[in-house]
């Protein structure tokens, strides 16, 4: 057994019982975003959430653990995503990129966002012409040092 089989379960369990995201976020007591990302297998989640996430997808005991292993961050099949909304991010990041770079390090100086100490909100937003997808990111500002 893998962590990728443990989230193959999870999603195939997850369309099996017709949930959503937002409600296992619910029981578990964290962000929609977290949570997601954690069921997917990009963060490491401590016993008592594994605990919760085991029992709401059937999880063995085995499998539950897999859920508490520091997984491996940031695996996609390809360098170059071929999935169309995540190749969107990537498009975005290869228009926009330096852009960000120039105005975070306007702002703040030489440093990096955080994706650690980090959250993410996504929300719909209504609007007449199609609606629309918000995604607002925070990140810690973290200056290089002079040693």
């Amino acid at each position: 057994m893998s962590r990728l089989e443990v989230t193959e379960k999870i999603i195939s369990t997850k369309v099996a019982k017709g949930m959503k995201w937002s409600d296992v976020a619910d029981k578990v007591g964290l962000s929609k975003e977290w949570v997601t990302a954690a069921c997917l297998g990009q963060m490491t989640l401590n016993a008592e959430q594994a605990g919760v996430i085991a029992s709401l997808f059937e999880l063995s005991e085995a499998e539950k653990q897999w859920l508490m292993v520091v997984p491996y961050k940031g695996s996609l099949p390809t360098s170059v995503p071929t999935d169309p909304l995540i190749y969107r991010f990537y498009e975005l990041v290869s228009v926009y990129g330096t852009t960000f770079k120039e105005l975070i390090h306007e702002e703040f100086g030489d440093g990096i966002m955080s994706a650690i100490d980090f959250k993410m909100d996504l929300k719909r937003e209504p609007n007449a012409a199609g609606d629309r997808v918000s995604i607002a990111m925070s990140g810690k500002f973290l200056p290089y040092k002079t040693y």
